[in-house]
């Protein structure tokens, strides 16, 4: 089968940095999907493992946690999903990634595609929206209710494919108020157009630009990026009793600024469940099956704003690039052909006007 792999510590200027390659096709194990790739997105954990900076297990021969597709085959326990289903998944780290022919992954991690969208237009969605959803109703622990609540939710980076995700769940599905954070006039359009309350700069003081909104306490703070340069501030703005929840790497960062607000500290690892093989693992599952509903119901929309194709080296260097350059709202997809990546629906700006 046709595959991608690539050359750890390599730079994109690099000519055999990702490496189109013949490879032997996998064969499902017991949980196992074996699913026909049409589709993945490129993450910012892409670009980090093929530089260096992010350290893979030797497992895994190819990148891509991100994919939508179509199930081939399927192992002998399986009994969420039979051949001919359409599927979208972030898979595992400790497996190789989606940039190949064909892929496993165990069902326990998989969703039924939405009916309403594309490959190209799903392919953007299941790690965003599975890190979305854990850091909002798990690690924050905000409650499904949309009566108005008496806090704030921010969102440090808010534009990026995490954030796009978290504004909407936050806005559709909760009472509170959304603030995010962004630089550019696109970034802060792009992040009204999915549903902030407010956006402010990050490159300013964030909390006079929180004391000049009429909001209510910041009592959840979801840091996204950038988060050791706001740290301090984050800790004087947020209300006592407040919780944080972190996705962002870091060597050191020290919690004590919020001991004395009892400020409780969470890390969302959006593979812990896969990693370790939790008893809840199937969490996943359940998870994007719930978002391709509140998809297909035009509650949420995918975030797809720029698709390549097709799935090969030259594509996917190209995709690497503008993630790792930073600055682009929303996902960064690879298709394997132009129909996977006819567009469904509408982009926000076409809503828009």
């Amino acid at each position: 089968m046709k595959a991608v792999t690539f050359r750890k510590n390599s730079m994109l200027t690099e000519a055999d940095c990702l490496i189109d390659v013949n490879i032997k096709r996998p064969v499902p194990g017991p949980y196992d999907l074996c699913v026909a790739v049409h589709a993945v997105s490129v993450n910012p954990v892409d670009t980090k493992i093929r530089a260096g900076l992010v350290t893979a297990p030797e497992a895994v021969r190819c990148l891509g946690w991100d994919a939508a597709g179509e199930v081939v085959s399927v192992g002998q326990e399986v009994k969420l999903f039979k051949p001919g289903d359409k599927v979208y998944y972030a898979g595992s780290f400790d497996r190789s990634g989606s940039n190949a022919q064909f892929h496993l992954v165990d069902e326990r991690i998989v969703g039924h595609m939405p009916d309403s969208l594309n490959f190209a237009e799903a392919a953007a969605l299941p790690l965003t929206s599975l890190t979305a959803w854990q850091l909002l109703f798990e690690r924050l622990n905000v409650r499904r209710d949309q009566q108005p609540s008496a806090g704030s939710l921010l969102v440090l980076g808010a534009a990026g494919g995490v954030g796009s995700m978290l504004i909407q769940l936050a806005r559709r599905l909760t009472g509170l108020t959304v603030i995010g954070t962004a630089s550019r006039a696109q970034s802060r359009e792009w992040c009204m157009a999915l549903g902030a309350h407010h956006v402010i700069d990050h490159c300013h003081p964030l909390s006079a630009q929180i004391s000049a909104l009429s909001v209510p306490p910041v009592t959840h703070i979801a840091a996204l990026s950038n988060t050791e340069e706001h740290w301090k501030e984050l800790a004087e703005l947020i209300a006592p009793q407040g919780k944080i929840a972190i996705i962002t790497d870091h060597d050191l960062l020290d919690a004590v600024p919020f001991k004395a607000k009892s400020v409780s500290l969470h890390w969302e690892m959006v593979f812990t469940r896969p990693l370790f093989d939790t008893p809840d693992m199937i969490e996943q599952h359940q998870i994007l099956d719930e978002v391709a509903t509140l998809l297909d119901a035009g509650v949420l929309r995918s975030t797809v704003n720029c698709v390549l194709h097709p799935l090969d080296a030259i594509r996917l260097r190209e995709a690497h690039r503008l993630v790792e350059n930073g600055g682009i709202t929303g996902k960064v997809v690879v298709a394997c052909s132009a129909d996977d990546a006819v567009m469904k629906v509408q982009t926000l700006s076409d809503r828009k006007a």
